[in-house]
């Protein structure tokens, strides 16, 4: 199906707006500016963009360590953000979250959460929640390999089959869990053949490729809202960074690393575009510049705003 020029510079766009987010959040954790542990998203800013182009406000996503770019494809904003990394008053949980544990209700984003798969069960519930209140809310869940191998990998996917709830569950497949590569630990090479296990579809798509991840989502957010219950989709892609910034990666091939450089999905993207004629060069430049310019403003908003108070400690902790 066409994707119309308006979609695909504005996938663009969002694409160029996470990796600039990402690469200032990495410069400025090196600088010592952010406290606690940070996983950046870089290499992978295609499955967000494609895969939440299609949702609307009102739909849910829920995140992971991983989830700057969730946030920011969903519609999240930088500014508080970026204050919440910097464990600012101003950002996104009174900068008491830290970058694992950013939310924004007010456009679907239930939350990221630093422990592995927790996301999965809650977006089960959140599907049933749409069905129970008679909405047609669809819910995306992104979540990596290393989730699909834990318990509630197996029981929330397996509830939302059996009650044919609208969640899509997204699978973002780097190829490694922390050191552990998938080689390892899977017996088998597409985490998306566990699907048939629950009796519904199971999807393998091209991580890098914006188009083709706009595509699969497409259709499955098509079936959850038309009561068709939920997808697994698999996006094969790669972190360019380690697990965290300050790990080196060195456990990883470098020629692996240099063989996934070169699919870069910005740079596909970009070309693709070209190609088409949907974008120039000077075009590509403009929107670059305009993502480096929105980072400079948030890191300012972020550097200029107060921690929170000693006295604030407890302030909205409930158990």
């Amino acid at each position: 199906m066409a994707i119309e020029k308006e979609k695909l510079l504005s996938m663009f766009r969002t694409m160029v707006r996470i990796r600039r987010f990402e690469e200032r959040v990495s410069s400025e954790f090196k600088a010592g500016n952010i406290p606690g542990s940070v996983h950046v998203y870089i290499g992978e800013e295609a499955i967000a963009s494609g895969a939440l182009a299609h949702l609307r406000t009102e739909d849910y996503i829920v995140s992971n360590h991983r989830g700057h770019g969730h946030l920011l494809a969903k519609g999240g904003d930088p500014k508080r953000a970026m204050a919440e990394l910097f464990a600012k008053k101003t950002g996104y949980c009174l900068g008491k979250g830290g970058s694992m544990h950013i939310a924004d209700l007010d456009i679907g984003m239930l939350g990221a959460a630093g422990i592995v798969g927790s996301g999965i069960p809650v977006a089960t519930g959140a599907g049933l929640s749409a069905v129970m209140r008679g909405t047609d809310q669809v819910t995306a869940c992104f979540f990596g390999d290393g989730a699909s191998n834990i318990g509630r990998f197996h029981e929330g996917i397996n509830l939302a089959a059996v009650w044919c709830l609208p969640v899509i569950f997204i699978c973002e497949n780097n190829l490694w869990a922390v050191s552990v590569p998938t080689s390892c630990s899977l017996a088998i090479h597409d985490i998306a053949d566990r699907a048939a296990g629950y009796g519904i579809p199971g999807v393998v798509v091209d991580g890098q490729d914006v188009m083709a991840v706009h595509e699969v989502m497409g259709e499955a957010v098509a079936r959850a809202r038309n009561g068709g219950g939920p997808t697994l989709i698999e996006a094969k892609t790669y972190r360019y960074h380690g697990h965290f910034e300050g790990d080196a990666g060195t456990y990883r091939p470098q020629e692996e690393i240099d063989a996934w450089l070169k699919r870069d999905p910005i740079k596909l993207f970009q070309e693709k575009l070209l190609e088409m004629k949907v974008l120039t060069e000077e075009k590509a430049k403009e929107i670059d510049e305009a993502a480096l310019a929105e980072m400079d403003e948030a890191v300012k908003f972020a550097l200029e705003s107060p921690f929170p108070r000693p006295e604030e400690t407890l302030d909205n902790v409930y158990a």
